[in-house]
């Protein structure tokens, strides 16, 4: 499954958008994401956050700004990745999942914030529409990913994770894991 994808969360503004980037990135990373870049105002709050999580939780995933989004998205076509921007005008998911998912390119996965620029759907080899009805970028993210992998995203263990979760049918379970953790999370690492 380990498949190298990347999220480009557009124009985050700290007083506006502090609690959807860091959602956005929350289930990205859950949802097997590689990483993740950002732009419009640096953040340091979101990213410590994230830091924060990845230190508890396990796995590698980390974020990082980026001034300029119309470079990085021309950097990474350069080096021969795929780009997929989530919108409501694009395709429908359904018609074109199989095609991303053959491609085995690494992807970064554009997601707006304000207004998007028409130059992300001029760049992006994939407008893809998950829905074409207004909802959130973090719903259309995790729908995205998780057609991408097919499901298997929700098996995912951690590496190095201090904390994991036991499914309980009732009340809740968390193991505080310290040293066991490589033991437990050679699965399906992240």
């Amino acid at each position: 499954m380990k498949r190298e994808v990347y999220i480009l969360r557009l124009n985050h503004r700290p007083q506006r958008d502090k609690r959807v980037t860091t959602h956005l990135f929350l289930a990205a990373r859950a949802l097997g994401a590689s990483g993740g870049f950002y732009s419009g105002e640096k953040d340091e709050k979101v990213e410590r956050s994230i830091e924060k999580v990845c230190r508890s939780w396990g796995g590698e995933f980390r974020i990082s700004y980026v001034s300029r989004w119309r470079k990085k998205m021309h950097e990474w076509k350069k080096r021969g990745g795929e780009i997929v921007h989530l919108t409501m005008y694009g395709l429908p998911i359904a018609e074109v999942i199989d095609r991303i998912r053959r491609s085995r390119k690494s992807l970064l996965v554009v997601v707006g914030g304000a207004k998007v620029p028409r130059k992300v759907y001029e760049l992006a080899d994939w407008n893809v529409a998950v829905t074409s009805q207004p909802h959130s970028e973090i719903s259309a993210l995790a729908l995205f990913l998780h057609e991408l992998f097919e499901g298997k995203e929700l098996a995912l263990k951690f590496k190095d994770a201090k904390i994991m979760i036991v499914p309980q049918k009732r009340g809740k379970k968390v193991l505080k894991l310290e040293s066991q953790s490589k033991d437990l999370t050679n699965n399906l690492s992240c």
